[in-house]
């Protein structure tokens, strides 16, 4: 399956919610949860400045759906995201069921882009979400959104050293 522009309206949505969370000094992540009949049903973006760093939109839409959907339900759904799910939000993506995942930057593009910057990895393996769940349905990434992407993760890094050009 390839990225719709439907699909990009949605991811679009995350891009705010990105900047949203930058803006009030948090990591640059947004995601939403799509009904199969196309109503958002969930959005919500990173929460991580205060220490809890499960605080990922992802993983919030995993326990909102586990709550609030049947299986059913959940496996028609789709989840679109600003950025490619770490493994934490991978894998309880997978243990709900939810369905399609549609992301706009990929893992390796961040991790790209920290390196360019000097920035240190994370300190869990920065894993495409199939190596997590390998019969996740996976489209991205949105390279319509690539620059928009990189500024708001740039903001994140204002003491690192250059563009970071990828």
């Amino acid at each position: 399956m390839t990225i719709t522009e439907t699909d990009l309206a949605f991811l679009r949505r995350c891009v705010d919610l990105a900047r949203e969370a930058i803006d009030d000094g948090d990591e640059p992540f947004g995601s939403v949860l799509v009904s199969a009949d196309g109503k958002v049903l969930f959005e919500d973006r990173n929460r991580v400045k205060d220490g809890d760093e499960t605080r990922h939109p992802e993983f919030e839409i995993s326990r909102w759906a586990a709550r609030n959907m049947t299986p059913e339900e959940r496996a028609a759904a789709t989840v679109y995201t600003s950025g490619e799910h770490c493994p934490m939000c991978a894998a309880s993506h997978g243990w709900v069921g939810l369905g399609r995942i549609v992301y706009a930057v990929s893992t390796a593009q961040l991790g790209a882009w920290r390196a360019g910057w000097g920035i240190p990895a994370g300190p869990v393996a920065a894993l495409p979400i199939t190596a997590v769940v390998p019969g996740a349905v996976v489209d991205g990434p949105a390279p319509e959104l690539e620059e928009e992407l990189q500024a708001l993760h740039r903001r994140r890094f204002p003491q690192a050293g250059s563009d970071g050009a990828a």
